[in-house]
């Protein structure tokens, strides 16, 4: 799936170290034009032809972090991807495909140097290649992006999978890749990183991709391996949020809702009546765009969410609450 363009965007170092400047790109919206507080941690985006101003805090930056995304080489790993190199971010790319996250890699910092043509500092982007589900694949990851890096700040463990079956008829083998995937790659990804940070004694934060469906049950999907796996993402986000704060590190979840990405929309079109029934479900009467993730997940990596963990943010149109 090719992702959706950012909304364009220059940023540039003001001030402090970690504060930054973005220029959007936005429709206009007539706004009052408020004062300035007195946070130093305020940082202004400047407009541009016309584009009004729009102010960020600098508490949303990812700038001097280096953030691991398994699973980024594709599909809502790789829009959140984007989100967190526009953020300023370093990002690790982990992925089956290797070669698909090197070409993504590449993708991302081109687009990053014609968006900030007057940046002198360009994010470090790399590919790895693991098997989320072996221990010594992960492990032999996270070193390669430690010896890269030399660091890892942040985590998310984008990386899953999903098919239906009906339960008697599900194959046991297809029940372990389902939970080997969705939990054991969660839970060994950010064991081996808070180790990491535990080693460093950094503060660091972790998001876990879950899914409505470990809170609700979706008819007439029948997923109920999927489902237990995404629910057991949730309570080990929930756990280890408690048993690592004592370490700084904050554990939070991210639970998508239906959203339209290009497998959704080929059930969809297999389907489709399947659409407006789903639709019909969520309160806001639409379905989500991958881009929805953008903003949550770099929320709940930077300092913004800082008194956040243990966390599961809902991006479902109010789905599960209707």
């Amino acid at each position: 799936m090719e992702p959706p363009d950012l909304q364009r965007q220059e940023i540039w170092p003001v001030g402090n170290a970690g504060q930054q400047r973005r220029r959007a790109m936005a429709p206009h919206i007539n706004e009052p034009d408020l004062e300035p507080t007195d946070m130093n941690q305020t940082v202004y985006s400047q407009s541009f032809k016309g584009i009004q101003h729009k102010r960020t805090l600098a508490q949303f930056s990812l700038e001097n972090t280096v953030t691991v995304v398994t699973g980024g080489a594709q599909g809502l790993g790789l829009v959140m991807t984007q989100a967190l190199v526009a953020s300023g971010s370093n990002v690790a790319i982990v992925d089956l495909k290797r070669t698909e996250g090197e070409y993504q890699a590449r993708k991302l910092l081109q687009q990053f140097s014609r968006e900030n043509p007057g940046s002198k500092v360009l994010p470090t982007i790399t590919a790895h290649f693991a098997d989320v589900s072996k221990p010594e694949s992960v492990n032999r990851a996270i070193d390669e992006v430690l010896e890269q890096h030399g660091k890892i700040d942040n985590l998310v463990t984008s990386a899953g999978f999903t098919e239906n079956f009906a339960a008697i008829d599900y194959p046991y083998d297809r029940m372990q890749k389902c939970w080997g995937v969705n939990v054991d790659g969660t839970y060994l990804f950010a064991v081996g990183v808070a180790k990491h940070l535990i080693g460093r004694k950094a503060p660091g934060s972790i998001v876990m991709i879950g899914s409505m469906s470990g809170t609700v049950v979706n008819v007439p999907q029948p997923q109920a391996p999927y489902n237990a796996a995404k629910a057991a993402v949730r309570q080990l986000a929930a756990s280890l949020a408690v048993e690592w704060a004592p370490y700084n590190i904050r554990v939070n979840c991210i639970s998508p809702g239906y959203i339209m990405t290009a497998l959704t929309r080929k059930i969809l079109n297999e389907n489709p009546d399947l659409e407006a029934k789903w639709t019909s479900l969520i309160p806001t009467g639409k379905m989500g765009l991958p881009e929805d993730l953008m903003g949550p997940v770099t929320f709940l990596l930077s300092d913004a969410s800082k008194y956040v963990t243990g966390a599961d943010l809902r991006v479902d149109g109010g789905y599960t609450i209707a």
